[in-house]
């Protein structure tokens, strides 16, 4: 199948002052600048749009390159496209990198107009309703009045799940994927280690720490974590067992012996180089604060005022997001008489599935798409 080829990352500014968004908490927050992607035609009555959200490290780059040597294509390039999950052919494909992020939205790393500095800790905390009506005002510029679907794995689709409940009338179909309506305590446990491996690299110096050396190290060990809880145990243990790292006897010292911890050391310097440790903190809250359940009374008092049809998707292996917590969104749509499909696809890949399983999902979200 083909890619969608080379894109180009664009940018969408608003909220000038007076005219601020009003944030969650009650806070202000502007100008705001939304870095956006988009893949395939806008149909003449435009209604072929399909909103992708992505997870807590993603970024606009959904699909495609950005220059014929790229070697690294979007995040999810392998189901967005021609013939693919999400076909270009078919569907005018938008990825925008969410406000708090680090990857050309503003955010913390943001310049502060009242101050002429990085935001820092001065950004104002964030929630997934925020990213969301950011969102929104992205899609009303692109023209766009009803979407025909949004969706996203993990933190994509939590976002997904606050498109149908704070625009039900503005979207035809939700996908939300190896997601939750709330994190469990596991998961903010997870997420409040990182956090605190980050604020207690001397460099961190309170957030304020731009133009000079980032905490680096906490930020690494904040990625070695939350990676761990994107695997599961048993592919965890096929890929690397006990495995030896370029050596054939233990080391007897705290060298590096093991092959997964080859692996994870890798995967936290490699995420330095292209994230922000603030926006990591940010985010993680983020994820933390959303509460369906919490804010509506009940998943199915919530679901009462959704319009859309879903489409839930889980992993057998996935332990951050397990399955019973897609299955608790579905039992409350289906008690309130709502179209839903559900299937959990088994894996070995645990929460990365999402990223990995491209067959299963590309034949559940073609046919699915086909019929909203």
């Amino acid at each position: 199948m083909d890619s969608v080829g080379i894109v180009e990352t664009r940018y969408f500014r608003f909220a000038e002052t007076p005219d601020e968004i009003v944030l969650e908490s009650g806070k202000r927050l502007g100008p705001v600048t939304v870095a956006y992607e988009t893949y395939g035609e806008l149909d003449g009555d435009r209604s072929n749009a399909v909103l992708i959200a992505h997870a807590l490290s993603g970024d606009a780059h959904a699909a495609g390159r950005h220059h014929p040597e790229d070697g690294h294509p979007g995040w999810w390039d392998n189901m967005i496209g021609p013939g693919k999950a999400f076909d270009t052919d078919r569907y005018f494909v938008v990825c925008s990198n969410f406000v708090g992020g680090c990857k050309g939205s503003t955010g913390p790393g943001s310049i502060n107009p009242a101050t002429g500095r990085p935001y820092g800790l001065d950004f104002p905390m964030i929630t997934v309703s925020d990213m969301v009506k950011v969102q929104k005002a992205l899609i009303d510029h692109l023209g766009i009045e009803r979407l025909l679907s949004v969706a996203g794995g993990s933190l994509g689709g939590m976002q997904a799940l606050e498109w149908s409940l704070a625009y039900p009338e503005s979207v035809g179909s939700v996908i939300p994927i190896a997601s939750t309506s709330r994190l469990s305590a596991r998961a903010i446990a997870f997420n409040e280690v990182g956090r605190n491996a980050i604020t207690s690299d001397p460099n961190w110096k309170g957030g304020d720490y731009y133009g000079g050396s980032a905490p680096a190290r906490g930020l690494a060990v904040a990625r070695m974590v939350g990676h761990i809880t994107y695997l599961s145990d048993e592919g965890m243990g096929m890929k690397f067992g006990r495995r030896l790292q370029d050596k054939e006897a233990y080391g007897y010292d705290f060298s590096t012996d093991f092959a997964v911890e080859s692996y994870l050391k890798y995967q936290g310097d490699k995420f330095v180089e292209r994230f922000d440790a603030n926006s990591y903190l940010y985010i993680t809250k983020a994820m933390d604060y959303f509460d369906i359940e919490g804010r509506y009374g009940s998943l199915v008092g919530a679901f009462s005022r959704i319009r859309a049809k879903f489409l839930v998707v889980s992993f057998s292996t996935d332990w951050l997001f397990p399955s019973y917590q897609s299955k608790e969104i579905v039992k409350a749509l289906m008690a309130n008489d709502r179209d839903v499909s559900y299937c959990e696809i088994r894996s070995l890949y645990g929460h990365d599935a999402f990223l990995l399983e491209t067959e299963q999902q590309t034949k559940l979200i073609s046919s699915f798409l086909n019929n909203v």
